[in-house]
């Protein structure tokens, strides 16, 4: 049987390492096993970095660090394909880094109908001045988590109707929090 490999995506800045209890729930939740990711993750500087993490079923492989600089992202491309799965967080994310952005910055994907998530991240939609979530995303992030347990998100099951009537969008994961996007746009 093959070994599944994981990584977790943190941020670190000025030496503080964010979310931290988050992503030891996403690890045990993945693997079956309780991992503090306090007990390996040393910030190398006081700069906003991406702290990777690369482990399996057994023990933590590899961590590394990154200076992080957030992309523009303003020009989506609507993919709607029910045969994308990342339900975990493998390392091989090659099912999402071989869709075709046709050149967009990013793609949103739909599947059944219902939009779930893009390549990088979670989503949310202000619709009626409430933020919604996808019920169901490609990948439980953590950062949607936060702001599911504190109330500010909802879930709901997001239609192309219902994006089309969106006033704002967020990007949701680990480096950008909550990043609100108001001037974007959308092609088929």
């Amino acid at each position: 049987m093959e070994n599944k490999v994981y990584f977790e995506t943190i941020k670190c800045e000025d030496y503080e390492i964010f979310n931290l209890e988050y992503h030891n729930k996403r690890v045990a939740n993945t693997i079956a096993k309780n991992f503090d990711l306090g007990e390996y993750i040393y910030p190398l500087s006081n700069k906003l970095l991406r702290c990777k993490v690369i482990y399996n079923e057994d023990e933590i492989i590899d961590i590394n660090y990154f200076e992080y600089k957030k992309r523009q992202i303003k020009s989506f491309k609507i993919v709607d394909n029910d045969n994308i799965f990342y339900s975990k967080k493998y390392l091989n994310r090659e099912i999402l880094d071989n869709i075709d952005k046709q050149g967009c910055d990013e793609v949103m994907i739909f599947k059944q109908g219902y939009l779930t998530d893009t390549t990088i991240s979670n989503i949310a939609v202000l619709v009626d001045n409430i933020w919604f979530t996808p019920k169901k995303p490609l990948l439980q992030g953590t950062t949607r988590q936060r702001y599911l347990d504190s109330g500010f998100l909802k879930q709901l099951d997001i239609t192309f109707d219902i994006l089309k009537k969106a006033s704002k969008i967020a990007l949701l994961n680990a480096m950008i929090d909550f990043d609100i996007i108001e001037d974007y746009s959308l092609s088929l």
